[in-house]
């Protein structure tokens, strides 16, 4: 659900490249080369993950758009020259928490890899004067993750409250970077009706395009 709310939101508008981090399956990469014409590169830290990404983005019809990468962000951010329009990624935030026996696994929730610091300031030595960063984080990790931009000169755009069902408390935050101090817009989105498994009206128009039905 992080990630199709993440491919699903962020802002595609003029955007020539796009930079995935950790992009897992492949997921958002290939939501991203749905909702755009843009070039995107889509970076995995684990083996097993980019070979699964490449084979989805082979069988997709946006195969020609999408590379797929096994290397960190820390390495990205020093051999290359690229600069992206809108630079996303569902980042690993289990922060010291109990790990789970498989490695890969780990990699993928855990912040040992990549601490949200080490995402931010990597992420801006590798995004265009007007591009975005765009993340999704539990609500206590995007707050501290929020405050850290700012204090390295990023300033949040958009940021939305992600609620699981009318009456609860957030659960995610959706968060926009760029380099310029524009106003915030902030909001939130309900995923479920009243009714359990039945998906809000919101959540249904923002994700219509992904889904066989909904």
């Amino acid at each position: 659900m992080d990630g199709v709310l993440l491919g699903a939101w962020c802002n595609t508008d003029n955007t020539k490249n796009i930079l995935d981090i950790g992009t897992g399956t492949g997921l958002i990469a290939l939501m991203l080369a749905q909702r755009s014409t843009s070039l995107i590169d889509a970076i995995d830290i684990d083996a097993n993950a980019v070979l699964q990404a490449t084979d989805n983005i082979k069988r997709s019809p946006w195969g020609n758009r999408v590379i797929v990468e096994e290397i960190s962000l820390q390495d990205l951010a020093i051999s290359t020259v690229q600069r992206y329009d809108l630079i996303v990624s569902n980042p690993p935030y289990f922060v010291n928490s109990l790990k789970a026996p498989a490695e890969d696994r780990n990699a993928a929730r855990h912040t040992d890899s990549l601490t949200h610091e080490e995402l931010i300031l990597n992420a801006k030595l590798l995004l265009n004067p007007s591009g975005r960063i765009c993340i999704i984080l539990p609500v206590n990790e995007a707050l501290l993750c929020r405050n850290f931009a700012l204090s390295n000169g990023l300033y949040c755009t958009r940021e939305v409250h992600v609620i699981p069902k009318p009456n609860a408390a957030p659960k995610r935050t959706l968060l926009e970077f760029c380099f310029q101090p524009l106003p915030k817009e902030e909001s939130e989105l309900v995923i479920e009706s009243d009714v359990r498994h039945h998906y809000s009206e919101e959540f249904s128009l923002l994700a219509k395009e992904f889904y066989l039905r909904l």
